[in-house]
């Protein structure tokens, strides 16, 4: 692998904020985020990276590439928590094995939008509709995970899921939200919208990134005591699922013959982990799951290496098979 894509990617300045929270907790120094400020900085970034994708979208307008990008991420997101369930259940019951498939299942915002950056600060270009198949692969792996348990569990379990709330909570839950909602606007408003909320919504991007990835790095820093709990298998699960997903989604790019931004950015969503929206579902939904299991999974050890190893990866395999 090309090293210099590697340097590029961890001398990038939201990068090294995120090393840099890290380095706080294993330093003990008292620096923290206060709270809601890293729920700000969240609302924030999706709403930027929705309504960038919305303009976008409406410049260039649909074509069949977008469909059939929009197409295989729907088929990603309901395909990789079933085979990765079959392969947790030879070691984990029901409830954690579906649990942790649908977290990886669903996807990232801020590993989609640090590959976004990455991509900028190399100059190549994406599309916008890849923010659409964002939206659409944040949900389907809740429902996913939920009819495996039904599917598989031993015990009855009829009547413990209230299915309208499932389903309230994985198509309206804040992120999925704001991001469609802002998609939705940047499409309806086109250049005069773009116009008027770009200094909000491009000028400050950054520096909210990198403030949010601060304080990633200490969330994640500190939740790497929890790994103990996971074990060897987890640990390896954590690592290898991602990339032999990353694989796969950009294997399905290059055949449905989408640019080599576009491919990334399917591969880094593919490749992701859930720590935000499928956690929260699962505490509510499946309580007989562990979850500084599929929590600790997620945000300690697949979501530092996908930013710091994985992006970079990614875009080497893509840049090896488009030539």
């Amino acid at each position: 692998m090309d090293s210099s894509l590697i340097l590029s990617n961890i001398l990038n300045p939201p990068v090294l904020f995120f090393f840099l929270g890290m380095l706080a907790v294993f330093l003990k120094s008292d620096l923290e985020i206060p709270q809601p400020l890293p729920k700000l900085f969240s609302l924030y970034l999706l709403l930027a990276i929705g309504f960038k994708g919305g303009y976008e979208i409406n410049q260039s307008g649909i074509n069949s590439e977008i469909a059939l990008t929009l197409i295989a991420s729907i088929v990603m997101a309901c395909g990789v928590p079933i085979y990765s369930f079959f392969i947790l259940r030879t070691k984990l019951d029901t409830y954690n094995a579906a649990a942790i498939a649908a977290t990886y299942g669903s996807i990232s915002a801020v590993t989609f939008i640090t590959a976004s950056s990455f991509l900028t600060q190399l100059g190549i270009t994406f599309g916008g509709h890849m923010v659409a198949a964002l939206a659409l692969m944040e949900s389907p792996a809740i429902i996913v995970g939920l009819i495996l348990v039904r599917m598989f569990s031993k015990k009855d379990t009829d009547g413990k899921f209230d299915w309208g709330e499932i389903l309230r909570e994985a198509f309206l839950n804040s992120s999925v939200f704001l991001l469609v909602g802002s998609l939705i606007i940047g499409i309806l408003t086109g250049q005069k919208g773009w116009e008027k909320l770009e200094p909000f919504t491009q000028n400050i991007f950054y520096g909210v990134l990198s403030f949010f990835l601060l304080d990633m790095g200490l969330v994640a820093a500190k939740r790497i005591k929890d790994l103990s709990k996971t074990g060897s298998f987890l640990i390896a699960f954590s690592l290898i699922l991602p990339v032999l997903n990353a694989i796969l989604g950009i294997l399905i790019g290059k055949m449905i013959g989408i640019s080599q931004g576009n491919a990334l950015l399917f591969a880094v969503l593919c490749a992701s982990a859930s720590y935000i929206a499928v956690p929260a579902a699962m505490r509510m939904t499946v309580p007989q799951a562990n979850p500084s299991l599929y929590v600790s999974m997620a945000l300690a050890i697949t979501f530092p290496f996908n930013i710091i190893v994985g992006i970079p990866l990614y875009m080497e395999m893509i840049k090896r098979l488009w030539v």
